[in-house]
């Protein structure tokens, strides 16, 4: 009985260990995308933040964007409870994008807690739209800080090795899947093929609006004739009756 009792014991212990290493080693700032994220496209990120002290609240997080792979859209989606800023940085060379030159891009992306915090056993979703995506990687490596609101900061800033064992605190890493051919995760020819289409409906419309501007300034100019004519005809209507009376 009492061998039965020691081995329930040692069991259970193992187990908790098991929980207790498996809790460390996953709870850690990582991304994700929805849905995907093809070279070459766009795609919404999220980066998950869970709080990994029991005494302690998350109250600050920062993203860097990889200089080797600079963006030229980056946009936070607005969280409550807390106040998202971009950072940009002047880039050594210029990104061609649509036929536009781009001299700038984000380099990194602060959340700070505005009324809102992540406190122990918790976590944070902070969803990113990011594009275009590098059509020459495989991965994007976001190094990320966080803050409590003890003044603690730990730093994810470890990039993992493959084939090697996963670092103490890991950078999240963006796996980028293959180019697509829709619009969202095409290269630069599908992209721009679009962009061009969206320019000429919008070129389009346009002249429709103007030419129908045009047609109803015509109608309302002929309306004041009309009236005008009108006028006069009353007008030398009277004049001629009051000559036959006369």
């Amino acid at each position: 009985m009492n061998k039965i009792s020691r081995l329930a014991v040692a069991s259970g212990v193992a187990a908790s260990s098991v929980l207790l290493l498996s809790g460390t080693a996953f709870a850690h700032v990582s991304v994700q995308p929805q849905g995907e994220a093809a070279k070459g496209g766009y795609a919404t990120v999220n980066f998950k933040v869970p709080n990994e002290r029991d005494n302690a609240s998350t109250v600050k997080v920062e993203v860097t964007v990889p200089a080797e792979h600079p963006l030229s859209s980056v946009m936070p989606q607005p969280v409550p409870g807390w106040k998202a800023e971009v950072t940009k940085t002047k880039l050594a060379k210029p990104l061609t994008v649509h036929g536009k030159q781009i001299t700038e891009a984000v380099s990194k992306v602060t959340w700070t807690a505005a009324g809102g915090k992540i406190e122990p056993g918790q976590f944070q979703q902070f969803p990113v739209s990011l594009g275009r995506l590098p059509e020459d990687a495989d991965q994007l490596v976001f190094k990320a800080l966080q803050t409590y609101d003890n003044k603690e900061v730990v730093r994810w800033i470890e990039e993992p090795k493959e084939g090697a064992a996963e670092p103490e605190h890991p950078a999240p890493v963006l796996a980028l899947s293959a180019a697509t051919g829709d619009h969202h995760g095409g290269g630069a020819a599908s992209d721009d093929k679009n962009a061009a289409a969206h320019d000429k409906k919008h070129d389009a419309a346009d002249a429709k609006t103007t030419a129908a501007a045009a047609s109803d300034t015509t109608a309302r100019v002929l309306a004041v004739v009309g009236i005008l004519v009108g006028a006069a005809g009353v007008a030398f209507g009277v004049l001629a009756g009051r000559r036959r009376a006369a």
